[in-house]
């Protein structure tokens, strides 16, 4: 009886997915834009997108002239009364999350006796944040962004909000933009096409070593000011921004520092393949170790015992037929007063202490079928070269030190269907699984933690 059941599951499940096939082979409607400058400009989704959200190379200059085209409808004066560049984004979705060891110290049917470990699975229909997010000029060469985002609770958060000054003095090469906005990164976390919980930001752009106490991530947005320019065509582009040392949290800058970052790409043409870029990055920055406190909270502003980091790397995009990879490599370092979460200046350091130090990166390919159809798949590793305590010591929640702790490997594969985007709305139907390992952190035995995401859900806008 059981089997007969399971075979009736699978021949169900195997009619769906033919039949989910069967409507994405057969439907053959032209995508459209994203929404907001859809409706100002009148242009296709093909035109700056490679599928929503992913830029293509005429999207890029698009976006690097400050949402312009240089024509007559550039500004907002010579727009009808009634547009306002605005889109609504949300998923709603079904997603299962996995994790083999959490620490519980209670088990029904079972006398407490501790921490201990259990494997948790969960599932069920849920929805994702909330975008709210605007863009576009206040005037000719002058451009904006504003993104107030929520959790699936409604609780929001400014994601962005910035004011762009463009082609200062009538060059390219000169625009000044002021704010919160995401670092001119190399391969955009903002824009790429995979959302679980497990593979939906780069593992690398946000890793720590085990007991670090540096809050900063490269795939946050920063608050500052930021110098860009580019080539006509964009094929050549650099930015330099100057950030408060404090991951884009709003309020009272932490420690009174500053951060730097600069980041140089260049892209060219190889006939029958297309255009092809690569560059180089690099992230230096400051840390507090502590804070003044009153009354045992800490005083915002008063970040002291700040400590240096960085992240470095180089980064190609390749372009094979309807296939593209993303290839980046990354070097990270914090101070070994931050690597071993060590107040600067009122303890000294652990015996043996040293800055850690990480090498990683990731390949992730695209498999274009269609403007309506793209499949995503990507591999990520993260390893110590150096830790911050020796081999073999322990950490303050009893983890041993080994040469693999915090090593981190990540797969992530699905697939993104466009059945409807036109001017006004879009919906991609989006399929995902991920995989991430993590060496030896797991909160009780120090073994290694598995967890995966799996989802599928719609992801549209309006």
């Amino acid at each position: 009886m059981a089997g007969g059941l399971m075979k009736g599951h699978l021949r169900g499940a195997a009619c769906t997915l033919g039949l989910l096939v069967g409507i994405v082979a057969i439907t053959s409607q032209t995508a459209q834009a994203i929404p907001a400058f859809a409706r100002k400009y009148g242009l296709p989704c093909s035109a700056c997108h490679e599928a929503w959200p992913k830029l293509n190379n005429f999207g890029i200059t698009f976006r690097d002239n400050g949402y312009q085209l240089e024509n007559e409808r550039d500004a907002p004066i010579y727009q009808h009364p009634a547009y306002f560049p605005i889109s609504f984004r949300i998923t709603p979705q079904w997603h299962r999350e996995t994790n083999n060891r959490v620490a519980v110290d209670i088990v029904p049917g079972q006398a407490s006796s501790g921490l201990t470990e259990r494997a948790i699975t969960t599932s069920g229909f849920d929805l994702s944040g909330l975008d709210l997010w605007t863009a576009g000029t206040l005037y000719n060469n002058i451009s904006f962004q504003v993104l107030p985002s929520s959790d699936e609770n409604a609780s929001f958060h400014f994601e962005s909000a910035w004011i762009r000054f463009d082609n200062i003095a009538h060059s390219r090469w000169v625009n000044v933009k002021f704010g919160k906005h995401e670092l001119d990164t190399p391969i955009s976390e903002k824009r790429f096409l995979t959302l679980t919980q497990s593979g939906g930001f780069y593992q690398l752009y946000h890793y720590l070593p085990a007991s670090d106490l540096n809050g900063f991530a490269l795939g946050d947005n920063q608050l500052g000011v930021e110098l860009m320019g580019h080539s006509q065509n964009s094929y050549t582009r650099y930015a330099v921004s100057v950030l408060s040392s404090n991951d884009g949290q709003p309020g009272l800058p932490s420690n009174q520092t500053y951060d730097v970052y600069g980041d140089f790409s260049q892209a060219f043409v190889v006939p029958k393949f297309g255009v092809q870029r690569v560059g180089a990055y690099g992230y230096s920055g400051r840390s507090p170790t502590y804070f003044l406190t009153s009354g045992g909270v800490p005083i915002p502003g008063t970040g002291q015992g700040n400590k240096p980091f960085y992240r470095t790397g180089v980064y190609g995009i390749w372009y094979v037929g309807k296939v593209d990879f993303s290839t980046l490599y990354m070097r990270g370092q914090d101070n070994a007063y931050l690597g071993t979460g060590t107040a600067a200046g009122l303890a000294g350091l652990p015996d043996g202490a040293q800055s850690p130090t990480w090498n990683g990166g990731f390949v992730e390919a695209h498999y274009t079928w269609s403007p309506q159809l793209v499949f995503v798949g990507r591999y990520e590793a993260v390893r110590m070269s150096r830790q911050a305590l020796p081999v073999g010591s322990q950490l303050s929640d009893g983890t041993t030190v080994t040469d693999s702790l915090g090593n981190t490997t990540a797969w992530v594969g699905g697939l993104r269907w466009y059945p409807i985007m036109s001017s006004r709305a879009g919906v991609a139907l989006h399929l995902e699984y991920a995989h991430v390992l993590t060496k030896g952190t797991s909160p009780v035995t120090g073994s290694d933690v598995r967890s995966s995401s799996v989802m599928g859900g719609f992801d549209f806008d309006f």
